[in-house]
């Protein structure tokens, strides 16, 4: 495999030093928890290697929420590692894969690094960046060996239907296809969330985690579920290859965490409405970007108007070097750089609304 590094890696806060960022509109997740918060006493954890599959008890968990059984989860080193796993194992080079773009870049990165023949589903700003189903089906041919989706999307926060998910079920099943669907955001759709798409088909896999709904991506515990029994030990097999097993701390973490998540979920999701309804305010208020609302997640995608006289380069400069605010720009999704995904879950309120008028005005300094 050829790997190469990611922009949205490089360019992350992390690597370039929280020091250096005052107002992070980075982040695709909500605030970072603190282990105090959690009162966790660990003390008598046996520190050996866990179950291959994961810890019963936390396959248990996520399986009773998600419709499926336990045998049916595979607990992994977060969602990436998931998709790494779904990657490897189902791609050879010059199989086809059809993926969303834009999309979190490990969707697409992993299959490129395998060689794999890759088509892009385009999601466009005047579909409301919602997936065409009909011109999916088009692009689906005899050589397709996956689908892959996100739904709540990364990085627009848009959404399909109830209706909408069954019919791209249907659709993949009739062709013979694997569809994986990303859902990382689920518990964050705005209307509540969709059906877990593994519960509904023993062609779908679905992958999610613990780090973008509830803060917790230090933990790595991310899982996949899978209905197919032979390939649930294909995907084993893979995780045992590359790690074995998962840290028994972060998994004993996990547990403890889900059987009290309803005490944490309370102040999660007011803290997101509030500042959503920040993000809404803004948006109204100015003239520079347009946006399509999100339907879930804590991201947004606005680009820059056609009509806007802001020279983006500048912009960048401005909002990076004389405000020290940091978003996403388009070319971490390899979309082009006036569009940004701004993240409103991670900083607080009065954080945000002070990244937000940063943004104002470095587009306010920038015009050309």
């Amino acid at each position: 495999m050829k790997y190469v590094r990611m922009p949205i890696e490089i360019e992350s806060p992390e690597q370039m030093g929280y020091d250096n960022v005052k107002y992070n509109l980075t982040e695709s997740s909500f605030a970072d928890a603190q282990l105090g918060d959690l009162d966790l006493d660990l003390r008598s954890l046996v520190l050996c290697y866990g179950e291959h599959q994961g810890n019963r008890r936390l396959r248990e968990l996520i399986a009773v929420e998600s419709g499926v059984s336990p045998d049916e989860v595979l607990i992994t080193a977060g969602a990436a590692a998931a998709l790494f796993v779904i990657a490897t194992s189902l791609l050879r080079t010059g199989d086809h894969l059809l993926v969303e773009k834009p999309n979190y870049a490990t969707n697409i990165e992993t299959p490129r690094a395998i060689g794999a023949a890759i088509d892009f589903h385009e999601l466009r700003f005047e579909e409301g960046f919602r997936p065409n189903l009909d011109r999916l089906a088009a692009q689906i041919h005899s050589k397709t060996k996956l689908v892959s989706l996100t739904v709540p999307h990364n990085p627009t926060g848009s959404m399909l239907s109830e209706a909408e998910l069954r019919q791209l079920i249907e659709l993949c099943a009739n062709k013979g296809v694997t569809l994986l669907v990303d859902e990382t955001y689920r518990e964050m759709a705005h209307g509540g969330p969709l059906p877990v798409a593994a519960s509904l088909s023993d062609r779908v896999l679905s992958v999610s985690s613990l780090s973008k709904t509830w803060g917790l991506p230090g933990i790595r515990i991310g899982w996949l579920i899978c209905r197919d029994p032979k390939l649930m030990e294909t995907f084993l097999a893979a995780k045992e290859q590359i790690f074995i097993c998962n840290s028994v701390v972060d998994e004993e973490i996990a547990r403890r965490f889900l059987e009290r998540k309803d005490r944490f979920a309370p102040a999660v999701f007011s803290a997101m409405q509030k500042n959503f309804a920040v993000v809404k305010e803004w948006m109204q208020k100015q003239s520079d970007l347009e946006w399509i609302q999100p339907e879930g997640g804590v991201v947004c995608f606005p680009r820059f108007r056609d009509s806007s006289s802001v020279d983006i380069e500048r912009f960048y400069r401005v909002l990076n070097d004389k405000y020290k605010t940091f978003v996403g720009p388009g070319h971490w999704f390899e979309m082009e750089r006036r569009y940004l995904r701004i993240g409103y879950g991670w900083p607080k309120a009065e954080e945000l609304k002070a990244g937000l008028a940063a943004i104002s005005l470095s587009a306010a300094e920038a015009r050309s």
